[in-house]
């Protein structure tokens, strides 16, 4: 690095189950955003004892247990840290749990997911999600409502939804490309055609890379020019970029 370059920042990707194939692919996406070259990313898998897929609300509470348990063991290294991502698409209590870990900034990719839709809109868009199994489509709509402090019963103009394809985390690096394509292209085709959307979200740290399937249903169901103007949210690259932006904004405003 040169001299006068400024010190990179240090953040951590967190991947509470225990598929190392996930990391790997979630470490590859977090490198290739506009800021990598001023972020260091340092990875941790949660070990073997922790699902390797994280598919319902026991599978957030056992990863949430395991993960709590190995911290002692990152104790010492977490001064080499500026920020945390925790990469599972969920309203994982891993995030209040290491917010109150850990000095910086700690966000998940659900949250920063969200923030990256909202402020991508413009007036009478709509964004929506994405995901695995059914089981996500409340738990996300839910997540969403909470997070915007929009009450359920009052739904949200802006917020579309949440389509499922029957796939689960693992899939996406275990099953043939073509069952894959088929069950999230037809995910994507509910999602948008159930509102004006202008921004899908990928609702699983599994599916980065799998961009180029949405945008091909896209174009079937929106036509070219559209399609191409439609913003695809990757929550491993829009929750780097955010906590790139909290450190600065932490240095700047405190």
């Amino acid at each position: 690095m040169d001299s006068e370059s400024p010190p990179q920042m240090r953040i951590l990707l967190l991947n509470p189950n225990s598929s190392e194939a996930m990391t790997r692919g979630m470490v590859q996406a977090a490198k290739s955003t506009p800021v990598s070259n001023s972020v260091e990313i340092h990875s941790m898998t949660a070990s073997s004892r922790a699902p390797p897929s994280i598919d319902n609300s026991e599978d957030i509470q056992a990863s949430t247990k395991v993960v709590l348990s190995e911290l002692p063991a990152a104790d010492a290294a977490r001064n080499n840290w500026d920020a945390i991502l925790v990469a599972c698409f969920s309203v994982h209590t891993l995030v209040p749990e290491l917010s109150n870990w850990f000095d910086g900034p700690v966000t998940g990719i659900f949250e920063a997911s969200i923030l990256t839709a909202m402020s991508l809109l413009r007036p009478g868009e709509q964004w929506g999600i994405v995901t695995t199994g059914k089981f996500w489509e409340k738990h996300l709509s839910d997540g969403v409502y909470e997070f915007l402090g929009v009450d359920a019963a009052g739904r949200s103009t802006k917020f579309a939804g949440v389509a499922s394809s029957g796939l689960t985390a693992g899939d996406f690096h275990t099953v043939p490309p073509e069952e894959v394509k088929t069950k999230l292209s037809l995910a994507t085709k509910g999602l948008l055609e159930s509102g004006n959307i202008a921004c899908v979200v990928m609702g699983c740290g599994g599916m980065a890379g799998l961009e180029d399937i949405i945008r091909s249903t896209a174009k079937d169901v929106y036509g070219e020019k559209r399609a191409g103007e439609l913003y695809i949210v990757d929550g491993v690259k829009t929750g780097i970029m955010q906590l790139h932006q909290s450190i600065n904004a932490a240095k700047t405003f405190k």
